[in-house]
């Protein structure tokens, strides 16, 4: 329960004691919103870097290495927890946003941070404006701004973490439709810190692997038509992997 109190106030009292800040973000982004957007995630991951500390998170990244350092990608993850959106904010270079539900844009402050981190906010109940925020993720990337997504469409509760949710395949037009690459990332131990014991917050070692990118208009053909199924096969390849790993450093 400490730990579980120590995330709590990290958070609260980051998001009331930081809204000065956020009101200065807001009108220096009228003048340079790059500068902006880039301090503003230096101070997002600043705090989640202390809120993974105070949860007694150890990550191992894997992978980082295969991430274009040239250009913004679609990354496109396997997701158990809201500790996914922590752990994926403060391993990943450069400006990222993540693709949240819409019900998140109505939580007051936290909400403004999000925007400023390039969150993008998704209504899964309505075609047109869902479409209007793949176009906005679009945008994002042809401006250097790498986008996050989870096409499971929700938190995967399953007890077997190689149970996959069907993959939407709507999710992969950001990068059909703007060229960038796909960077397949599979995340093992971030459910363990928090949602399979709720309320309680308890330390567990997490690893995020970064796959190999590739491009949509690559693909072979029946790849092509079905991008998520493809980069579904890749994410259960590499959990597979690294549950293997696990099993053998454990002895089962």
């Amino acid at each position: 329960m400490i730990r579980f109190i120590l995330v709590a106030a990290s958070v609260i009292f980051y998001l009331i004691l930081s809204i000065p800040v956020l009101i200065f973000e807001n009108m220096a982004g009228k003048k340079n919103l790059r500068a902006s957007d880039e301090r503003s995630i230096s101070n997002v991951r600043w705090i989640f870097k202390i809120i993974l500390f105070f949860a007694g998170v150890k990550i191992t990244v894997k992978g980082k290495e295969k991430i274009p350092g040239d250009k913004a990608v679609l990354y496109v993850g396997n997701h158990r927890s809201y500790f996914d959106i922590l752990v994926g904010y403060t391993t990943v270079p450069g400006l990222v946003g993540f693709v949240a539900k819409k019900e998140m844009e109505k939580i007051p402050l936290l909400s403004g941070w999000m925007k400023h981190v390039n969150c993008l906010f998704l209504d899964r109940q309505n075609v047109k404006e869902g479409l209007k925020t793949i176009l906005q993720g679009i945008e994002q990337v042809k401006n250097g701004v790498s986008v996050w997504i989870f096409p499971e469409g929700t938190r995967n509760t399953n007890d077997d973490i190689m149970e996959l949710l069907p993959f939407k395949e709507g999710s992969l037009k950001i990068a059909e439709k703007s060229g960038c690459p796909v960077v397949p990332v599979a995340i093992t131990g971030t459910a363990e810190v928090f949602e399979k014991h709720l309320p309680f917050i308890r330390s567990s070692k997490v690893t995020i692997e970064f796959g190999e990118p590739f491009l949509v208009k690559e693909l072979e053909p029946e790849s092509k038509k079905f991008p998520g199924a493809y980069v579904k096969k890749q994410i259960e390849s590499m959990l597979e992997e690294e549950l293997s790993i696990q099993g053998k450093l454990t002895g089962r």
